[in-house]
């Protein structure tokens, strides 16, 4: 049960909410991916409907075709790419699953109105040395950046009200617990990004991997026989190749763009950061 503020001791600070900041376990996504890939690679591509002639040699079974049937339409097709296929499917859909994870918890670390304006609107009140009107800018936006100007804020405060530090102390002591409040949020804001950006490589090479298990298979088809190659096994692993590589490329060039998209919305909040920890700086440097 939620405590209320009648409940509240008379005084004490508000504790706001962190809101959404991510999913800490990225083996647990991972995991319910690949059951997620599985099922769809083996009730769905797999099922009889997808084979020419397997729905009366196998009417006992719901989901899986014999591999010698031929596909009858591209989900047959892709079927037949073998093993390889949910494996790069699991990091397809992984990372489908960690940028939507991603997007809700930058989202969330962005604050609640435009980052740009906060910026310039904490860059006027420390300009006017209106510290009140930055602390109720801070408490309204929330956010990573709001929280590391709001605790900078505070030891800008307690350097104001101390009369035994040097005025380059006092400096140093602000940069400081700027640098440390950035410390504490950066990791929030980065959470499960390195898992999307091996996938960049792993998708790419896991698909190349299934690219040449096919041409192992086709190769072998054509030596197989008396002089001539069996069609059905060249054609089986030209499929395991192909629809190896295209899922390969996709899942990497999904990544890819996913990776480098949060990756610029981190730099640019980074920035803000940078940006108004200057201002805050200079602001004390000028005014003591």
């Amino acid at each position: 049960m939620a405590t209320t503020n009648a409940t509240a001791p008379k005084g004490a600070p508000k504790k706001q909410s962190k809101g959404f900041t991510g999913i800490k376990s990225g083996l647990s996504v991972i995991a319910c991916c690949a059951v997620i890939a599985v099922c769809i690679y083996l009730f769905g591509f797999g099922h009889i409907s997808n084979f020419k002639g397997a729905e009366a040699a196998t009417a006992q079974f719901s989901f899986l075709a014999e591999g010698d049937f031929e596909p009858a339409n591209l989900m047959g097709t892709v079927y037949k790419g073998g093993f390889v296929v949910p494996i790069i499917w699991t990091l397809c859909i992984t990372v489908v699953a960690l940028a939507i994870e991603r997007f809700f918890a930058i989202r969330n670390a962005y604050g609640r109105t435009s980052l740009t304006k906060f910026v310039a609107d904490i860059k006027v009140a420390l300009n006017n040395n209106d510290l009140a009107k930055a602390q109720q800018l801070c408490d309204a936006q929330r956010g990573s950046v709001a929280n590391v100007v709001g605790a900078t804020m505070k030891k800008y405060k307690e350097m104001e009200e101390n009369t035994v530090l040097t005025k380059e102390q006092k400096i140093l002591a602000i940069q400081k617990e700027l640098e440390e409040a950035t410390a504490l949020e950066m990791p929030m804001m980065q959470e499960n990004l390195p898992i999307i950006g091996t996938i960049v490589t792993l998708g790419t090479l896991t698909g190349l991997f299934g690219t040449v298990l096919g041409m192992i298979k086709s190769f072998s088809a054509m030596a197989s026989g008396d002089g001539g190659a069996d069609s059905s096994a060249l054609s089986t692993g030209i499929s395991e190749a192909l629809v190896n590589t295209a899922s390969g490329i996709a899942t990497g060039a999904l990544a890819v763009i996913a990776y480098n998209y949060y990756t610029n919305k981190i730099d640019r909040l980074t920035f803000s950061l940078d940006e108004v920890g200057f201002t805050i700086v200079q602001t004390f440097s000028a005014t003591h």
